[in-house]
């Protein structure tokens, strides 16, 4: 089976590429396509089975069907369009819009994914979009969310009620998943806490979203309460003043960015993990931290909430709220020796190889019925 990957986010990140690495090892002829500007750095060189094309500017954006022209254009002129048999959106709109277009050209069915910048800032910032976003599912054959809370908000909050029934069947939540260098090192976390200082971890970007002035706000709420409690903050910084910010605080500690090998080694001398982040599509350091026995606090609302349910891995938190944070900790503190010890079993769902086979199983039934159609 050939699949398109359509996917403006590739180069921005490892995790497009090591779950297209593993369709390749369960026998899935991937190209991907990447549209982009070309202007700033990137955190992954391609394989040979992906085209970058710098077909737009970064300004192009402002008008979004000017911009899918160019993108469409370049995506016929790079690649034979009509030998595939899938078209894989990555986005709803700036992948997805490509893939509509491309399935009534070419008679090619597609899915396509919803995210984080699709919710936050084309539904939420772009209602004349929303419209199109709304055409685009209704034509797609699945529709793939990170997460039931995306999918219920997406569903009820944009989607015309007449549309609703027909947009929850096709509906799939199909997580992502963690590099298996964390799999292959699951720890089960000591599954006591009494009577240590208790230590906070974040790992990831430091700007504003992330929202580690929440968390720290909630320290002082739980000293207050006669709780011991630091924080440890591993990343690179990408918003200098709330750095500065951050170092304010005597109990926080501000590492650099580490490799997985060292981070590993961070997460297993402290506690629980906490990022009660504005906007998050998915938040794989959740999921990371899951599978070093840590607990999580993370945001209501966003993309790692109802994985499980509450108390399980952890408790989601107001991202608003040093109240509501201070609240999730304090539950985890009291819950601990209930929580830790099945958090490694947990994180394995998160295992691409399992999580690849689903989207094999897509992409298969949607080849049946076109070929008994």
């Amino acid at each position: 089976m050939k699949v398109l990957h359509i996917n403006c986010n590739y180069l921005d990140t490892t995790l497009h590429q090591c779950m297209v690495e593993h369709l390749d090892r369960l026998g899935v002829d991937n190209t991907v396509f990447v549209p982009t500007y070309g202007a700033k750095n990137h955190v992954i060189s391609p394989n040979d089975n992906v085209t970058v094309c710098r077909c737009f500017r970064k300004w192009d954006r402002l008008c979004f069907f000017y911009k899918q022209r160019k993108i469409q254009k370049a995506l016929e002129q790079n690649l034979s369009v009509g030998t595939f048999d899938i078209i894989h959106a990555c986005t709803l709109f700036t992948d997805g819009n490509c893939a509509y277009k491309m399935s009534k050209k070419y008679g090619i069915d597609y899915v396509v994914a919803i995210r984080s910048t699709d919710v936050n800032s084309f539904f939420k910032c772009r209602p004349h979009l929303i419209g199109r976003g709304v055409e685009i599912m209704k034509n797609a054959k699945y529709i793939l969310f990170l997460s039931e809370s995306y999918k219920q908000y997406v569903i009820q909050k944009y989607v015309p009620a007449k549309y609703r029934k027909a947009f929850e069947e096709k509906s799939c939540i199909v997580p992502n998943g963690i590099d298996d260098f964390w799999l292959q090192n699951l720890q089960k976390h000591n599954n006591t806490i009494a009577n240590e200082p208790i230590k906070l971890v974040y790992a990831g970007r430091i700007d504003e979203n992330k929202n580690v002035a929440t968390t720290q706000a909630a320290m002082q709420i739980l000293r207050e309460k006669g709780y011991k409690v630091s924080l440890t903050v591993v990343g690179r910084v990408e918003d200098e003043d709330v750095f500065k910010q951050i170092c304010q605080d005597r109990f926080t500690t501000c590492l650099p960015p580490v490799d997985k090998t060292e981070l590993i080694h961070i997460y297993r001398g402290h506690h629980i993990f906490v990022m009660p982040s504005f906007k998050e599509s998915f938040g794989l350091v959740y999921a990371e931290a899951i599978s070093q026995g840590l607990p999580v606090v993370y945001s209501i609302g966003q993309g790692f909430d109802k994985q499980f349910g509450e108390g399980e891995v952890g408790y989601h938190a107001d991202a608003t709220s040093a109240q509501s944070v201070a609240a999730a900790i304090s539950s985890i503190i009291q819950n601990y020796d209930k929580i830790t010890p099945g958090l490694a079993i947990k994180a394995q769902c998160y295992d691409w190889n399992a999580i690849c086979r689903r989207y094999v199983k897509i992409y298969q039934s949607i080849i049946e019925f076109v070929i008994r159609r």
